[in-house]
């Protein structure tokens, strides 16, 4: 008998260790809860940061409760050795008034975030509930509530709080609960006063990822954008210095001196009438009239050049 008992210990320790670590020590190391009301929906953002025990052993299937009217989580993600956040696969199970999110850990830390209808907006009133369904043994569990922007007169229930003030310039008010065991529930309410519907991202100052400098991806040193500029600056002048000799050509030129030009409509008979009005006669004097080539009076030939 006693050794059917073991036996029977022995494959529950290898078919389901995740139950044996809950009795001998911390399934979860820590479990860092961030409350966020209206910071980006008129709704409460929940986000979960949550590393596993040492004695967990990887990969680790884990099944958290979220509340039934969330739906579906926003994101379930773990961080790799690296520090970045990936999405991971995950299933959906609806239980009454809860939804569990079942899904395969293969790193020690973990993410979830939801979106939770649940916060209470009634005029300018704000009433959230929290609840820790205790499905884990957690050795040490803290919740960060932020003060939403326009909020005032913010409660807590427990209220044993501290603040800081954040990089956005918002306030962070956190609760240090200490550890849990599997089973015990902590619950937190919190209420505050809000006279407009505005979100707490949109009054955020827009900032830079990372540090900007000349190897950031879309900007360009002032070495690098010197010879461009020049390479402007000397085909706008060669293409000025072309429009200028072009419009110079085109200038008309005028004529020189001041004798009489002869307009193409003028006969060359008008011009030599013209020219007869100051001859005479080189035998008797008599002016000739125009058109004349023998003096009218003598009939000597008139001299015409």
């Amino acid at each position: 008998m006693e050794k059917k008992i073991r036996t029977m210990l022995l494959l529950l320790v290898l078919l389901f260790p995740s139950a044996v670590l809950a009795q001998e020590g911390p399934a979860l190391s820590t479990v860092g809860v961030k409350l966020w009301p209206e910071y980006d929906r008129p709704s409460m953002l929940v986000i979960y940061d949550i590393t596993l025990s040492p004695q967990v052993a990887l990969p680790f299937q884990m099944s958290m409760r979220i509340p039934a009217a969330v739906g579906s989580p926003h994101a379930v993600a773990v961080r790799q050795p690296g520090g970045d956040l990936v999405n991971i696969p995950y299933e959906q199970e609806s239980e009454t008034g809860w939804t569990r999110v079942v899904f395969q850990a293969t790193t020690p830390e973990i993410r979830m975030e939801y979106y939770d209808p649940g916060l209470g907006i009634e005029d300018s009133h704000r009433l959230y509930k929290y609840s820790w369904p205790g499905d884990f043994t957690v050795g040490s569990f803290n919740v960060e509530v932020q003060q939403p922007t326009g909020a005032s007169e913010l409660q807590f229930k427990p209220g044993m709080v501290t603040s800081r003030q954040g990089t956005d310039g918002l306030t962070y008010y956190l609760m240090n609960v200490g550890p849990l065991s599997a089973g015990q529930v902590f619950e937190i309410t919190l209420e505050y006063d809000k006279d407009s519907d505005d979100l707490s991202v949109s009054d955020m100052p827009v900032e830079p990822s990372a540090p900007l400098d000349g190897s950031t991806p879309g900007r360009a040193s002032s070495r690098s954008i010197l010879p461009l500029l020049l390479g402007i600056l000397g085909l706008l002048l060669l293409v000025g210095g072309g429009v200028w000799y072009w419009q110079s050509g085109r200038q008309k030129v005028k004529p020189r001196g001041k004798g009489r030009v002869r307009r193409p409509s003028e006969k060359p008979s008008e011009a030599v009438e013209t020219q007869a009005n100051h001859i005479y006669c080189p035998q008797c004097g008599k002016r000739a009239s125009p058109g004349d080539r023998f003096c009218r009076a003598c009939g000597t030939q008139l001299r015409i050049s």
